[in-house]
């Protein structure tokens, strides 16, 4: 299983077309073959501070998922975005049954 944090610090005049864009790209995400989750969840403690959290089946999915056409659209629209370069951490990680 691949494991993505995504940190994006967002610009507060765009916070709500970055939610809109947000919310395509995680509709769409979610109906990709290899996608187990995709979700974005914003920062308690920092403003505009969100993180994407996603896990993939395997890397296959996740370079699929890194050159669709949604996933494409949203990064051309990211920069106007961002009040900061976004930090991706990429783990490969496995369920622990307890």
């Amino acid at each position: 299983m691949i494991i993505i944090h995504a940190h994006l610090q967002v610009q507060a005049a765009q916070e709500q077309a970055f939610l809109d864009a947000a919310k395509e790209l995680i509709a769409a995400t979610r109906q990709e073959e290899g996608n187990i989750s995709y979700d974005l969840v914003k920062s308690t403690e920092r403003e505009q501070s969100y993180t994407m959290i996603e896990l993939w089946k395997d890397e296959a999915a996740t370079a699929a998922h890194n050159t669709s056409a949604h996933f494409q659209a949203f990064v051309q629209q990211a920069a106007a975005f961002m009040a900061a370069p976004m930090n991706v951490e990429v783990f490969a990680g496995e369920a622990v049954k307890h």
